[in-house]
C-alpha cells in the first residue's frame, strides 16, 4: 500500500488541509497519506475533510509533543 507523507509542521489554517488536498489529487484508492501538523486547528479540520471527502481516518493522534498526526486511507476516488 503506497503511502504519501505531508509535512505540515510550521503552517497555519489553511495551509495543512491545503497540502492534503494536493496530495489526495494524486493519490489513488488505497493509498495512505500521512499529515503532520502543528497547527491545532487541523485535527477538526482534518475530522471534516475525512467527512466531506469519504474518505477513512485510520489514526489521529498526537505524537513528539504538539505534533498531530493524521493517517488517511484513499477510499473514495473515482
Amino acid at each position: 500500500m503506497p503511502e504519501i507523507t505531508v509535512d505540515a509542521r510550521g503552517m497555519a489554517c489553511p495551509g495543512p488541509i491545503s497540502a492534503l488536498t494536493r496530495a489526495y489529487r494524486n493519490a489513488q484508492n488505497g493509498d495512505l497519506i500521512i499529515v503532520l501538523a502543528t497547527d491545532p486547528g487541523f485535527e477538526p479540520d482534518v475530522k471534516a475533510w475525512v467527512e466531506r471527502t469519504k474518505n477513512e481516518l485510520v489514526e489521529l493522534a498526537k505524537v513528539d509533543g504538539n505534533v498531530i498526526k493524521a493517517v488517511i486511507k484513499v477510499t473514495a476516488k473515482k
